[in-house]
């Protein structure tokens, strides 16, 4: 029998992933429960795997980490029970590099532990750190012994070399040595601690329940519990929360925020609050742009369910062509429905998505997604819709082309992957095998996010390394291993 576990999308490839999800919550009864709750409004960010860490004075550290989602694995009384306490950190993870092998994974899954000399602490981290290679064998090479293959672990060891007088210092110099993009959520037996990298690239939030706090990486983990949000974490801010309240702290050197723009278009589920501003809305801005730069004549706007949907409202909106469901999601398509032999997975996007043929049959059809990455899926998609006798295919795109890999949190394929990466606009749109293939430009994106100018060339405000190359932290770790970066030229 095989151990290489399966794919945790085995029938959508051809989407990028974002790496995980966190949230953390202090004073509250039962802090287990609300954890649990808050992971599975985050479940999106995570699909591979979960960990809860509590802590309460009679029973000490708790923790609990599992393969599978927070529903299979988190709701059981026996479960919680084992989860006392009124502080508790949690963790949902879907792996970009790592071992995939199911009898190690476990090992990579947060949050992590560490007993220090002035008492435990956990830590959960989403982002990814770009020097992780360089400072493991330093470590190693100090006696550091490691037990997993996620660069998470990278923090717990430098705290544990730091000379701090307390967990937050210790957790503080050791962030300073990293570099990437990183939103951690940790805690102590009395303290629950956030901190956001100097660019901010990845989302952390904070809520108020009762008289207790919670972090959360999106809003709507705050929604799910009944929190009230407060506001987002700074980039380069870390705080402390105790009973006494909320401590903040600036321990990086001011820099000019960089949030991952892919989260507007992706990431961030739509009832999110992200940059004080709706994604949902966002993304309906976005079709509206994307109508306006890519017009064509039609007869009906169909989503590619569900991320596609927010954009092609707001393409039918801006367009006036109708808006239609012409493709049908099926919701109870579990990840173990079968095991995905080759025949079933050439059915794969059949057994998630279904046309509505009499809506189709003799329509000229814009289809509206959110990305095109390897172009798999939507070559799929295209074929059932000409199956289902639409005279014309159109695919309008809410992002600009996928052209570089991202290196802060995010799988993504190796560059040659990529489609945009090795053909033109035209090329794809050949590829692919529709009668027009259109993106929003970078420009456009800019302005559905609210840069009424588009994008500064000289100072963008967000991350897009993944549509532009230019990379904010430059990913060293994988330079060394020969990456190759945009050149003048490109």
């Amino acid at each position: 029998m095989s151990n290489k576990m399966p794919p945790a999308h085995p029938f959508d490839d051809d989407k990028l992933r974002e790496e995980c999800g966190v949230f953390g919550v202090i004073g509250v009864t039962d802090a287990a429960n609300f954890v649990a709750l808050g992971l599975h409004a985050l479940q999106h960010r995570g699909q591979e795997a979960g960990g809860i860490v509590t802590h309460s004075p009679e029973t000490g550290f708790n923790q609990a980490r599992r393969m599978g989602l927070v529903r299979d694995n988190f709701t059981s009384e026996k479960m919680m029970a084992m989860l006392p306490g009124s502080i508790g950190i949690g963790h949902v993870r879907y792996s970009t590099a790592g071992n995939k092998n199911q009898q190690t994974a476990i090992r990579d899954v947060q949050p992590f532990f560490g007993e220090f000399s002035m008492g435990g602490a956990a830590v959960a981290h989403n982002g990814n750190i770009t020097n992780a290679n360089s400072l493991r064998r330093e470590l190693i090479e100090r006696g550091s012994i490691f037990q997993s293959s996620s660069d998470t672990e990278c923090i717990i060891h430098l705290m544990a070399r730091s000379m701090g007088r307390n967990i937050p210092d210790r957790m503080e110099e050791a962030l300073r040595k990293v570099e990437g993009a990183f939103s951690i959520v940790a805690m102590t037996r009395t303290k629950l601690i956030g901190c956001r990298d100097a660019l901010g690239v990845r989302p952390l939030v904070l809520g108020k329940i009762g008289n207790g706090w919670a972090l959360a990486s999106e809003s709507c983990a705050l929604d799910i519990i009944g929190a009230e949000f407060v506001r987002e974490i700074a980039p380069g801010e870390m705080v402390v929360i105790t009973e006494k309240g909320v401590e903040s702290h600036y321990p990086f050197r001011p820099n000019r925020a960089r949030f991952c723009i892919f989260e507007h278009v992706y990431f961030s589920r739509p009832d999110s609050i992200v940059g004080g501003r709706s994604v949902y809305e966002t993304r309906e801005n976005i079709g509206r742009e994307l109508a306006k730069e890519a017009p064509v004549e039609a007869d009906i706007v169909c989503p590619v369910p569900d991320s596609g949907t927010p954009a092609a409202i707001g393409y039918s909106l801006q367009s006036g062509i109708p808006y239609a469901m012409g493709i049908i999601r099926n919701q109870y398509m579990g990840r173990t429905f079968i095991e995905p032999t080759e025949q079933i997975r050439n059915m794969g996007v059949r057994l998630k998505l279904n046309v509505n043929r009499a809506l189709i049959k003799d329509k000229r059809v814009i289809l509206v997604d959110d990305s095109v990455v390897r172009g798999t899926t939507s070559r799929k998609i295209k074929e059932m819709i000409l199956d289902a006798g639409a005279k014309e295919v159109h695919f309008r795109i809410a992002s600009p082309p996928t052209a570089w890999p991202c290196f802060y949190g995010v799988d993504t394929p190796q560059r040659e992957k990529l489609l945009a990466a090795t053909m033109t606009e035209d090329e794809m749109r050949s590829h692919l095998g529709v009668d027009s293939l259109k993106f929003i430009s970078l420009d456009g994106l800019y302005r559905a996010v609210g840069e009424a100018n588009g994008r500064d060339p000289n100072a963008p405000s967000y991350c897009d390394a993944c549509f532009s190359g230019e990379y904010p932290v430059a990913p060293s770790d994988m330079i060394e291993q020969g990456f190759q970066a945009k050149t003048a030229a490109e």
